[in-house]
């Protein structure tokens, strides 16, 4: 194999996000569009599904720890579902959220 074809990115096999963000034309844009897609989905996720209340330092400490996370998630992402699963998980999560304000609401 020659250096030029392991250097260039084809498309071949990354996924949908990915081909979406135009991996195949700008990598570097698209990885770091990729990986802000990814960590914004992150913060959501755990924002609506495990976030409890915390003195602020300790935020920031778990903040960091999730965005320094999230970069081998956005490496997984261009040939995994990385951001499709987490929009997916958001949507639950949103939806789980409206129904039990909704409930909350009829009880009380």
């Amino acid at each position: 194999m020659k250096e030029q074809d392991i250097m260039e990115a084809t498309g071949e096999g990354s996924s949908s996000m990915a081909l979406l963000l135009g991996i195949e034309h700008n990598e570097v844009r698209a990885f770091l569009l990729l990986y802000l897609i990814i960590t914004v989905l992150s913060i959501i996720v755990f924002k609506l599904g495990f976030a409890k209340k915390l003195p602020p330092l300790k935020s920031v400490v778990i903040y960091l720890f999730l965005i320094i996370g999230c970069i081998p998630l956005a490496f997984f992402g261009i040939g995994l579902p990385v951001a499709e699963g987490l929009i997916v998980a958001a949507l639950i999560l949103i939806i789980y959220k409206v129904r039990l304000h909704q409930s909350k609401k009829e009880n009380g």
